[in-house]
Order: structure tokens, then C-alpha cells, then sequence
């Protein structure tokens, strides 16, 4: 009789032990699932956000070829350094366009400045002899630059990248969360 009641509790043993290996597999198999439906959402919603940023760019690059966008590019650049000589850096194919921005950039940073502290304050600006890389080609990798001015001062220590490219990555990731809200709301 003891014998028989060993077997039976032998028996009850392996039976519950194999119970809990397929729970445990079941739950491992839910959770992959889980995880891997996750990450296919992480990624659709990481495309979406490329692709807003993509379209963005398209229209940027005509905007970049606008006077007055240039102008405030530099103007601002100014007013963040605050130098009596800036060096402004742009890609070859915009120099003329920039030329010619850098007296209305003067004459608005000069404005700008005597309204808000009410000091008379210049700038001498000099396009740069390098330049910024080219406008971005299909099928080439490598550096571009879709327009836009870098400024710099103090034989360079001191510089300021106001290209359109850091412009579109600095509003990507600030606006990001919203952007998110806006397309993917919560359930």
C-alpha cells in the first residue's frame, strides 16, 4: 500500500511539474509576443516621425533660398554672439544670396540692439573663404547641408550653426512628444 501511495505522489509530482513548464513556456511566448508587438508599433511610429521630418526638409529647402530667411538666420546668429566681427559660413551655391543678405542682417542687428539696451552697436561681417557642404544628392551619402548660415568669432572658438539641417533637428526633437500626441493619442 505505501508503495502504491509513493507512485501516486511520484506521479502527482512530474504531472504538476510539467504543468508549471508549460505555464512558464506559455507566459515566455505571450510575453515575446507582447514585446515584439511593441516594437513593430516602435518602429511604424519612428518611420511616421521620419517621414513628417522628410516632408519637412522638402519644404525647407526652398524656404533656405529666401532673403529674408537668411537674413534672420544671420540676425540671430549675431544676436547670440554679440561680436563686433563675425565670420558667416554658408555653401558655396548660396554665397551670392548671403552677400547679399549681410547689409540688412547689419543694419537689423544694429536696429535690434540700440531698441533693446539702447546702445549703438556694429558688426562687420565677412563670408567665410571655406563653406558648407553641398545640397544633399540621391544616392550619395556623406556630409550636406540643406542652406543656412554657421557663424563664427574669435578665430573660430566661438561658433554658431544656424544651418537649416540643425534648425529641422533641434525642432524635431523639441517638438517631438508633440508631434506624438497629435498622431498617436493615447487609448
Amino acid at each position: 500500500h505505501r508503495l502504491i501511495t509513493e507512485q501516486k505522489e511520484k506521479v502527482r509530482q512530474g504531472y504538476e511539474k510539467k504543468v508549471k513548464q508549460i505555464e512558464t513556456k506559455y507566459a515566455i511566448a505571450r510575453s515575446m509576443a507582447i514585446n515584439k508587438q511593441r516594437l513593430e508599433k516602435i518602429k511604424a511610429r519612428q518611420e511616421v516621425m521620419h517621414k513628417i521630418e522628410n516632408d519637412a526638409r522638402a519644404k525647407l529647402v526652398s524656404e533656405a533660398q529666401a532673403p529674408a530667411f537668411v537674413t534672420k538666420l544671420i540676425v540671430q546668429g549675431l544676436l547670440m554672439l554679440l561680436e563686433d566681427k563675425v565670420t558667416v559660413r554658408c555653401r558655396k551655391a548660396d554665397e551670392s544670396l548671403v552677400k547679399g543678405c549681410l547689409a540688412g542682417a547689419q543694419a537689423e542687428y544694429a536696429k535690434l540692439i540700440k531698441a533693446e539696451t539702447g546702445a549703438t552697436k556694429d558688426c562687420a561681417l565677412v563670408i567665410d573663404t571655406e563653406y558648407l557642404p553641398a545640397a544633399p544628392e540621391a544616392g550619395k551619402d556623406g556630409p550636406s547641408c540643406l542652406g543656412g548660415v554657421l557663424l563664427h568669432c574669435q578665430a573660430g572658438k566661438i561658433s554658431i550653426d544656424n544651418t537649416v539641417d540643425v534648425r529641422l533637428r533641434l525642432v524635431m526633437e523639441q517638438a517631438k512628444p508633440a508631434i506624438r500626441s497629435l498622431l498617436f493619442p493615447a487609448n
